[in-house]
């Protein structure tokens, strides 16, 4: 159940930042309330999630997972260019989730 409520919480960030992105700053309703209410889930979600899983496991997934999410999110609906050098860092940022997961000590519970 644990990861579950983590997928919930990346989900959620990954919903509220694209919902930033076209709040326009806060300045349009349905986006910003979207991005706001998003945050809050996933915060809750994170929350709950901590309850079991290592405090920095469960950000370095949470943060790493959401990097290379939001970057795909803006690259295929937004128009951002993944250079070489982006796509070299985003893979090292899963390859580090990986290592964290499969072989730190931290990560078993």
């Amino acid at each position: 159940m644990n990861r579950l409520f983590l997928a919930v919480a990346i989900l959620s960030e990954v919903i509220a930042t694209s919902c930033m992105k076209a709040s326009d700053g806060y300045t349009k309703l349905v986006p910003s309330a979207i991005s706001i209410l998003c945050y809050v889930v996933s915060f809750y979600f994170l929350s709950q999630a901590l309850k079991t899983i290592p405090t920095g496991i469960a950000y370095a997934i949470w943060s790493g997972v959401g990097i290379v999410l939001i970057s795909l999110i803006a690259w295929l609906f937004q128009g951002q260019k993944l250079d070489t050098p982006g796509i070299a860092g985003m893979t090292l940022i899963i390859a580090g989730c990986l290592i964290m997961n499969l072989f730190s000590k931290t990560s078993a519970h």
